[in-house]
């Protein structure tokens, strides 16, 4: 025992009575300026705040009754447990304290873990349990295990080569400028379905076909590889040069992947604080008879189904033509696990021999290879009545080698037509208007009008949630 420990011990009042009783056995009383608050303490949990009422109605039971629980002390005097007593104690202008000893001094390099045990069993804020748990990680341990997890997750090799040669763009000449001006001018009005593919610009030009080159009357822009070719060369050349903003086009067949890489867990912490309990959905479709889905032919429409989707909270697919197994899987175990007995798949695929098989084909396949009975399926576009009704352009010719060719054409003619040409905002109200054909609209209005007051509580738990977790990352 420490010098100082001793002569602290010296001036206890042990077997002494406090309060009109006699101090157990190991207990022992103290002057309440030899007890020390832990600077641990207040890093793990909440100081005591001498205005809380919980605090000043201690303060009066110790006035009155005395502390009946000791507070537990260090061999230097520091507090383990009691913080809040021995600040309550103060408040009552007690001048001693009981307090019973743990072999151990506030150097010690378990002290922390020890406070933190000793606080484990009372009442704690959300903030308090955080950094309670922060003491036990330790920091070579979970640095190892994120950066096990980024090496699996990067296992990639690769064999690094030597760039040869230049190549050198052509630049955008004033005879682009009108082509290009009709690209802008698309870009601008489908700004809200941003990003758009190069396949949908080049349906939207062939509504009003501009020139390729202003100085050949006979470079009209037309529904062929060739006016295809010209197009996203110039798109290239377009971003490139930054008249054209990068994310206003994509290609979502070709993904890219990121990591979303901070420099301290501040920032992390307080971008994850701002979307906390934002990630809410109510099961809108819960109390529908039958279970819907929606089914697309390809990854361009993405942009275009989603918001759609997401309104009513129904599930979408991208089969990107037709649908290898594991999606089909899937849906078939999202559709076992609503417990409702029919599935009615709405579909959007490309108006041309393989498109009209799409969805009857999937249908067919989750009747017979995944045992659903009850199925049922709408193709909600494109269809031979919506290609007359809008006015499309003509596509390209059916291929040759499709084996669904020969029937195709005896019953709609030679020519395809692609989902992209119909304007983006029609084919989402098509959709939406399938959806609603086939559900109760009764019961989704009575789920929506839930969904606002469950956004409403859950903004007031994550007010106060935030509230609490402020300090966290200061």
């Amino acid at each position: 025992m420490s010098t100082a420990a001793q002569r602290k011990g010296k001036r206890s009042l042990k077997g002494k009575f406090y309060h009109g009783r006699i101090l157990p056995a190991g207990v022992e009383l103290l002057p309440i300026d030899d007890v020390f608050p832990s600077p641990e303490n207040d890093k793990l949990y909440r100081p005591p705040d001498c205005g809380d009422p919980d605090l000043r109605a201690l303060a009066d039971s110790i006035r009155k009754h005395g502390i009946r629980e000791p507070i537990v002390i260090t061999l230097d005097g520091f507090i383990l447990s009691g913080h809040r007593r021995y600040a309550a104690a103060r408040l009552a202008g007690e001048k001693f304290v009981p307090c019973r000893r743990e072999p151990i001094v506030s150097t010690d390099e378990n002290f922390v873990l020890l406070l933190r045990e000793y606080n484990r069993q009372r009442v704690k804020s959300i903030d308090e349990v955080l950094r309670e748990e922060i003491v036990s990680i330790n920091p070579d341990d979970a640095y190892e295990a994120l950066i096990q997890h980024r090496r699996e997750a990067a296992r990639v090799n690769i064999e690094t080569q030597v760039i040869e040669g230049r190549k050198h763009r052509a630049r955008i000449t004033e005879a682009k400028r009108p082509f290009l001006d009709a690209i802008l001018a698309i870009l601008e009005r489908l700004r809200s379905f941003w990003p758009l593919s190069d396949r949908q610009i080049h349906y939207q030009l062939l509504n009003a076909p501009p020139l390729i080159h202003a100085s050949k009357p006979d470079s009209t822009y037309r529904n062929h590889p060739n006016s295809y070719g010209k197009l996203t060369e110039l798109l290239t050349r377009a971003r490139i040069t930054g008249v054209i903003p990068f994310e206003a086009i994509h290609d979502p067949t070709r993904p890219v992947t990121t990591w979303d890489a901070f420099r301290s867990p501040a920032p992390f912490i307080r971008r994850e604080l701002d979307n906390f309990l934002k990630g809410f959905w109510r099961d809108l479709m819960a109390p529908q008879p039958i279970h819907c889905e929606i089914l697309g032919e390809k990854n361009t429409i993405a942009s275009i189904i989603k918001p759609v989707a997401s309104r009513y909270g129904i599930p979408f697919t991208l089969g990107r033509g037709y649908a290898s197994l594991p999606p089909r899987h899937e849906m078939k175990e999202r559709f076992r696990k609503t417990g409702k007995d029919k599935l009615v798949l709405i579909a959007l695929a490309d108006h041309d021999p393989e498109g009209e098989d799409i969805a009857h084909s999937f249908a067919r396949s989750m009747r017979d290879d995944f045992g659903i009975r009850n199925i049922e399926y709408k193709k909600a576009a494109l269809t031979a009545q919506q290609v007359e009704e809008l006015g499309l352009p003509p596509g390209e010719l059916a291929k040759e080698k499709s084996s669904r060719r020969k029937k195709f054409v005896e019953r709609h003619g030679e020519h395809v037509f692609e989902l992209e040409a119909i304007e983006p905002t029609h084919l989402q109200r098509i959709l939406s208007e399938a959806i609603e054909s086939i559900i109760d609209m009764k019961l989704f209005r009575q789920e929506e009008d839930q969904e606002k007051r469950d956004a409403a509580y859950l903004h007031g738990v994550r007010q106060k949630v935030q509230q609490l977790l402020a300090g966290i990352d200061k």
